[in-house]
């Protein structure tokens, strides 16, 4: 994503400017997913492709709900951009964790950009009145929730098990 693209996602506060930037996040988590699935040993190669097909979901939520004609009014609503909005954006900066990556860099950037989405998108469902685009956001918010937790339990048992 470019800068200038970063730089429109810090100025403009509507639900349409928003779901564009949560589109990307979700575009390029998958396209980042699919690249590293063959790179990381057998053991957690299960788990990046299964993040790979949840974000290619999230995109495809987030890709019909901009395209649905009735939603046209309230995606021109304007919303207060949540306060941990930097570390959002911040994840659609990619690292880059080489050809062999290691276990627990994978899951701890994996980590890090579901605790970010769990923490914007329940922002958002908190700052968007009843709807279709507020139960979008509250779903993914629980599902994020639900990826996060269950990487700490890989993360736990792959740093303590010695597999790091």
């Amino acid at each position: 994503m470019s800068e200038a693209s970063i730089e429109r996602l810090k100025s403009k506060t509507t639900l349409k400017d928003i779901l564009e930037v949560a589109t990307e996040f979700e575009r390029t988590a998958r396209d980042f997913y699919a690249a590293l699935a063959p790179k990381v040993q057998k053991n957690l190669r299960y788990l990046v492709q299964e993040l790979a097909e949840e974000e290619q979901r999230h995109y495809d939520l987030f890709t019909q709900m901009a395209e649905r004609d009735d939603l046209e009014q309230q995606l021109q609503t304007e919303v207060e951009r949540p306060v941990n909005d930097h570390k959002f954006s911040d994840c659609i900066h990619l690292p880059d964790l080489g050809e062999q990556p290691d276990d627990q860099a994978v899951l701890q950037y994996a980590l890090k950009r579901e605790h970010a989405a769990m923490e914007q998108y329940h922002s958002l469902a908190q700052s968007t009145e009843p709807g279709a685009i507020h139960d979008l956001f509250l779903y993914l918010a629980n599902e994020e929730t639900k990826h996060k937790n269950e990487l700490e339990k890989v993360y736990y048992e792959t740093v303590h098990s010695g597999g790091v």
